[in-house]
């Protein structure tokens, strides 16, 4: 199975659509989204993706309580735990505490965002990711990953 892992789209509903696509051209399954949505009107583009979608709010996250009432559960506080096809995952936007995350071997993957720079590494079995920046606004260079939940092999994709 894929998954589709994205962070940090800040209101660029152009590349929110061009990584739906990819990810629906790629057979994507779930999503896990880092934070960052900013704006409650996100939903409006990624409510045409069919699978599961898993969310945790960011720091520039302002109307959480119309984000809350858009997304419902798909968007939760952090460190989200989630289980997706037996792989234990740890959702987060702030970088706080992802080694000791990674080290405590309770999660096959860590998820964050936040800084806006990818990050592909893995500390002893788990597997650590930053997507980087899905808008593109801070470094100019909009990226995704597509995460094989089989191999835990990850392909880094720029819109």
């Amino acid at each position: 199975m894929k998954a589709g892992v994205i962070s940090d789209t800040h209101d660029n509903m152009e590349n929110i659509r061009k990584a739906l696509k990819i990810f629906n051209e790629n057979s994507v399954k779930a999503i896990l989204h880092g934070g960052d949505f900013v704006s409650p009107f996100t939903w409006r583009v990624f409510k045409n993706f069919d699978g599961e979608f898993y969310g945790v709010f960011g720091n520039n996250d302002g109307d959480r309580v119309l984000l809350k009432k858009m997304y419902g559960d798909r968007i939760q506080p952090q460190i989200r735990m989630i289980e997706i096809e037996g792989r234990k995952i740890a959702l987060m936007h702030e970088p706080q505490m992802i080694d000791a995350l990674a080290q405590s071997g309770n999660f096959d993957i860590v998820i964050y965002g936040h800084t806006h720079e990818v990050d592909i590494r893995k500390i002893n079995n788990t597997l650590i990711i930053n997507p980087g920046e899905a808008c593109g606004w801070l470094y100019g260079k909009a990226t995704v990953v597509l995460l094989n939940l089989d191999d835990l092999k990850p392909e880094l994709i720029a819109l």
